[in-house]
């Protein structure tokens, strides 16, 4: 996931050394202008070779793990900081923490990743992260037999899960083609519709999310109402999301099959309806035509767009780290903070988060299996996910999340006063089991964009339909190894 906050992360460059643990700079993810890849011991400093030449893996009389090192490798600073929190509250726990933080932006964390793990050595990662856009990649495909098994590293997996209630597309996900789980989240990513309760009372005499729910037509699993609220809101003036990609998301993990079945490309029905749904959105100016992650689509969330938005689609992290950043204001009354509310989508889906893994060959796996164990499975009130879903890692006061567990989830209060006092593990809890994690491949981030691209073009008038498909399928016969039919 892209977080478009409160990552610092860097990109590599020509400078990178073949240990791929020194690097020259670092900078914001949102910067393109990132430099290299970075080292950084637990305290975050950069590691810099020992003067004196002395060995600083010297073997030492202290507790277990003194002395030694465990190499995490991630593309932002989050799960770092989330062992950070492991050793402050495991004072027992003496490894050093050796960080490269790789930024996913032009794609430098993968190729790295994976010349580190194919490298071995000492200086290979004991334990990595990898984003649901390629995810599976390290899960379930090309480089997946580097992923250890979380049995392997003395956690008794399927009984934590059961205890936590991990959401199962998280652990359908993380699963091996031997059916061993290698992979786990600390948040869920379930989504839901996030909308403006000031416009749902003019559209709709309402704001109460069991009653928008209906509107919109949530759990149909078809846009049928969505278009009736959609004219409905048109009338008074308002669009019903910013752009395509607002609903893209939620067609993307809802569909019943991936882009590749069987090593051919694969257009499911639902995503090939994604053309004449932006189309339907753009003819009939139920949006503002915008891009994610563009100027125009962070003027929408603050009410300051070409017309008012009703909505967007998305999980909890949308709210903490995009709309509260692009609100208008920290406060009630202040832009739209507090104007929010969230129900059930017309279908179930997730979008983005990240899986923590082991290296299968690290020689520190109790060691890395403690650390995992502590973000994805603890469901006390002492593990990563109560404090995560709390804000309580860093003090009080901090963004409350939705994590993977529902157990801690029935344990932790969610309301926002960002969303007007509403509880969003009421809405939240409910979408993470209707998401469906068995639809990814290890090709969607690249296809995603070719798919995207094309729509774009053809609501645009640039070509017709059927040219459009033909380009796309076209696109990925060229740059995959895919057969395409």
């Amino acid at each position: 996931m892209r977080k478009m906050k409160r990552v610092a992360a860097v990109a590599l460059s020509a400078c990178m050394v073949a240990s791929m643990v020194t690097g020259c700079g670092d900078k914001e993810e949102k910067d393109d202008a990132t430099t290299a890849a970075e080292s950084t011991t637990e305290a975050g400093a950069t590691t810099e070779a020992d003067a004196s030449g002395n060995d600083s893996t010297e073997e030492s009389s202290g507790p277990v793990g003194e002395g030694e090192t465990i190499n995490v490798w991630s593309f932002t600073d989050e799960v770092p900081n989330m062992i950070d929190k492991f050793k402050e509250t495991h004072p027992d726990f003496k490894y050093d923490i050796n960080t490269t933080i790789i930024a996913t932006t032009e794609g430098a964390y993968q190729p790295a990743l994976d010349q580190a793990l194919l490298a071995g050595g000492a200086d290979a990662p004991d334990m990595y992260c990898a984003e649901a856009a390629f995810v599976l990649k390290y899960t379930q495909g090309d480089m997946s037999s580097y992923a250890c098994p979380y049995d392997d590293l003395g956690i008794n997996t399927q009984a934590e899960i059961d205890e936590a209630k991990i959401a199962q597309y998280t652990v359908d996900i993380g699963t091996n083609p031997d059916g061993k789980v290698v992979g786990l989240g600390y948040q869920a990513t379930g989504g839901a519709f996030i909308y403006r309760r000031s416009i749902a009372k003019d559209a709709f005499g309402t704001d109460d999310p069991d009653k928008i729910a209906e509107i919109i037509g949530a759990g149909s699993q078809n846009w049928d109402k969505f278009w009736e609220a959609a004219e409905t809101l048109k009338g008074k003036g308002y669009g019903i999301v910013s752009g395509d990609g607002d609903i893209w998301h939620a067609i993307e993990n809802s569909s019943d099959k991936g882009w590749i079945v069987d090593g051919k490309l694969n257009i499911d029905p639902k995503r090939e309806e994604f053309i004449d749904i932006s189309k339907k959105l753009k003819d009939n100016d139920y949006m503002n035509d915008t891009q994610d992650w563009q100027d125009a689509w962070f003027a929408d969330m603050s009410g300051t767009g070409e017309k008012q938005i009703f909505g967007f689609f998305g999980p909890a992290w949308l709210i903490n780290y995009t709309l509260g950043d692009n609100c208008g204001g920290k406060a009630v009354g202040e832009g739209t903070y507090g104007d929010w509310a969230v129900c059930a989508p017309p279908v179930g889906f997730f979008w983005g988060g990240t899986w923590v893994m082991a290296n299968k060959d690290s020689e520190k796996k109790e060691a890395v299996g403690q650390i995992i164990d502590w973000i994805t499975l603890n469901c006390t009130e002492d593990g990563l996910q109560y404090m995560w879903a709390n804000g309580t890692m860093n003090g009080d006061g901090g963004t409350k999340d939705v994590v993977a567990s529902e157990t801690v989830m029935n344990m932790s209060d969610g309301t926002l006063e960002f969303l007007g006092g509403q509880n969003m593990f009421d809405v939240f809890g409910e979408a993470n089991s209707y998401a469906n994690g068995k639809n990814l491949t290890q090709y969607d981030e690249t296809i995603n964009q070719y798919w995207r691209d094309q729509v774009r073009m053809y609501t645009a008038g640039e070509k017709d339909r059927d040219a459009a498909i033909a380009d796309f399928k076209q696109q990925v016969a060229d740059n995959l190894a895919v057969e395409v039919e």
